[in-house]
Formats: C-alpha cells, structure tokens, sequence
C-alpha cells in the first residue's frame, strides 16, 4: 500500500512539472511575445550581416525601439478604461504591420538565404542586403494590399447547401450571412452601409448576423450600426450575440439590433413556412456569455429548441465553430458561425486552428450536422487582411441529397 502510494505521488508530481513549467512559460507570453515580434525583424534587417553605415542601424535600431514601446502603450490606451480610438488605430496599425514584418523576416531570412547560398549568389553581406530588401518589398506589398482587402466592401460568396431533411417547399431558401463586423476605432459608417446595399441585392428570404458587430458599446459605435436597420429580408432578419459583445455590454447590442428591426434569437427560436414546408431557424448566446456575468447570458441549446418539432430540420445560428459538438449531438443539420475570420493575417490561421474545429467554409461533423464557417465580413484590430479575404455569404438551401459528381 505504501509502496503504490508513493508511486502515484511520484507519478503526480512527475506530471505535474511539465504542467507547472508551461504555466511559467503561459505567465511569460505576453512579455516575450513583443519582443520577438520587434526583435527578430530588427536583427534579420540590421544585424544579419548586412554591415550598414552606422546612421542607418541606429536609425533603424531607434525605430524598433520605438515600435517596440510604443505599440502597447498605444493599445493600452486605445482598448483600455480610456477606450482613445486614436491610440487604438496606431497600436492595432503597428500590431498588424510588425506581425507581417516578422513573419516574412523569419521565413525569408531562412529560407531566401539558404537559396542564396546553395546558389552561391554573392557572399555573406551581399546575401544579406538581398533578403533584407526583399522582406522590406514583401512586407510593403503584403500592407499595402491587406489595408486594401480589408477596407473594401466583402465579395459575395454564394453557395448551394444540401440538408436531406429540408422539404420541397423550401427547396431555394436563399440565407444572406453577415458576420464579425468590428465596427471600431476606423470609422467605418459609410462601409456598413455599402456592405447593407450589397446585402439587399441578394433577394435573401433569411438574414443572418452571427455576432461580434462592433468593438465598443451600442452608443459609442451606433452610427456605425445604424444601416443594419435598412437590411432586407423576405422573411426575417437574425441576429445572435458573439463574444466581443461580452466585452462591451451585451445587453446594449441586443437592444439596439432589435431597436433595428433584427430579431435577437437568445437560446430561442423561430419558424421559417414556405410551399407547406418548415425549418426552424434557432439561435444561442455566445459561448463566453456566461462567464460574463450578465444575468440571463448563457448558451443553452436546448432552451433555444424548447417546443420546436424534432422532426423539422433546424438552422443554427452560433457565433463560434466550436459549437458545433453541442449542436452535432442535438442532431443540428446546419450551423451558421463566424469568430475565425479565416485566420485575418496570414499565418495566424494556424493559431485559430488550435482553439476551433473549422477555419472557414462548410464541413461536415457526425452523420446529419453541416458547419458553414464565414471569413467575416469586417475585420478585428489591425486593418489588414493577408491570405483570409472577408466575404458576405449567400446560402442557398436545397432538399434533398446533393447529385453525385
């Protein structure tokens, strides 16, 4: 008895190292992770060999400093008690462009190199100006081009969804999706309301809004939310909450989309009747709602189906993928979410691909469930988009299996 006892409390301890140590490396993060970021550009640019005049590094090495001080003194202000969208644009703007910065000096400060050099392109200081230059070129473009894809009004994505359990009378349902548009610091009124007027020429029986509208409250970013309530929609327009609305009183969004004319769909449901035939169109409050604290706030899947036919195929509406267990265990056949914003700056995808089941697109989980991800039709702090375009999605729902290719 002795002897298993002390063998699991080794075993514990044992497993409990590794965990303490990588709690002490959790604590770091946020420390280390901007110094890299500066850091890392700073010596692939002036340090690598590159021998420049002694102006030119310490002109250059000035600025990394200044990058590196400045940036999260700058988002402390902005996303901070004081909320100054001035220091909110140029820590997001810093944050964005240093990570692009970062990311092409590590790849092309390794792999542009390691070609030079098997190449046998020139020698160590020649390499080196060549990959300093070209990361300065890619990084400039890569700006200059997501600032563009960002700011622009979202194409439409338009795509056909098969649910076999949808009946013939719904056949052709068309959902218009909107999803994460981070009204902010940018002002960006007249960009809803362009992304309102495209919305409209889609002819959608259903609209749906899937959460994270703005970052701020309802009063502060209301102008910019204000064309919401010109969206049209056949037959409805939906909206549930998404976790960015947690960060700045829930409750005010909720009121005002109703305000708008949308409906709030928190944990509860409605019917969408078309030639005979139903769908249930549900909706859930975001998965952080509860640990928010607002009373009432919470994602309950079954309170959102209380009293709904379970023989009618159902349309969810839940901001983040992750959901999609809980609703692929409640026999779900479409999800509709966003949260991802297919990873917004290249390669960040990886890291959402660490806390959510789907980047983008429509996937399939279990025998009945459909997840349909949107890339977002806005963007969350740094104005840039790398590799992940922002969309407004139409939906097109069919009966019936899909024909076999």
């Amino acid at each position: 008895m002795t002897e298993t006892s002390d063998t699991r409390a080794a075993a514990g301890e044992a497993e409990e190292a590794p965990r303490s140590g990588l709690r002490r490396v959790m604590r770091y993060l946020p420390l280390v992770a901007p110094v890299l970021l500066w850091a890392v550009p700073c010596w692939v640019l002036l340090y690598g060999g590159q021998h420049w005049p002694l102006p030119v590094t310490l002109t250059g090495t000035a600025l990394f400093v200044l990058g590196l001080t400045g940036m999260p003194l700058a988002m402390a202000r902005g996303h901070g008690r004081r909320q100054q969208d001035r220091a909110a644009i140029v820590g997001d703007t810093l944050l964005g462009g240093i990570w692009i910065l970062f990311t092409w000096s590590v790849l092309l400060g390794v792999l542009l190199r390691l070609a030079l050099t098997v190449a046998g392109v020139g020698d160590g200081e020649d390499r080196a100006r060549i990959v300093t230059w070209a990361v300065l070129g890619v990084a400039a473009v890569l700006l200059v081009w997501g600032y563009t894809e960002a700011r622009r009004v979202p194409r439409v994505r338009r795509l056909d969804v098969h649910l076999p359990r949808l009946g013939a009378g719904l056949d052709g349902t068309r959902v218009a999706l909107i999803t994460d548009t981070h009204y902010g610091p940018l002002d960006r009124a007249r960009w809803s309301e362009r992304v309102c007027e495209t919305v409209n020429t889609l002819d959608a029986d259903l609209v749906c809004h899937t959460g994270d509208i703005a970052d701020g409250t309802a009063q502060r970013r209301r102008a910019q939310a204000a064309p919401l309530g010109t969206v049209r929609a056949t037959r409805a327009r939906v909206y549930v909450t998404g976790n960015h609305e947690y960060y700045s009183e829930a409750q005010g969004w909720v009121d005002l989309m109703d305000e708008l004319g949308w409906e709030p769909l928190r944990n509860r449901h409605l019917l969408l009747e078309r030639g005979g035939d139903t769908l249930v169109v549900a909706g859930v409050d975001d998965v952080t709602a509860e640990s928010s604290g607002l009373p009432g706030h919470r994602a309950n899947l079954a309170d959102a189906l209380d009293g709904a036919d379970p023989g009618l195929p159902v349309l969810l509406l839940a901001h983040q993928p992750k959901f999609i267990d809980r609703a692929a265990a409640h026999g779900i056949d479409l999800q509709l979410s966003g949260h991802t914003h297919g990873g917004q700056i290249w390669p960040f995808h990886h890291l959402v691909r660490l806390d959510q089941p789907a980047l983008a697109g429509l996937t399939r989980h279990g025998a009945r469930t459909l997840l349909y991800t949107s890339r977002g039709t806005g963007f969350w702090g740094p104005p840039f988009r790398v590799f992940a375009p922002s969309e407004i999605t139409l939906l097109v729902l069919r009966s019936g299996q899909p024909a076999a290719s």
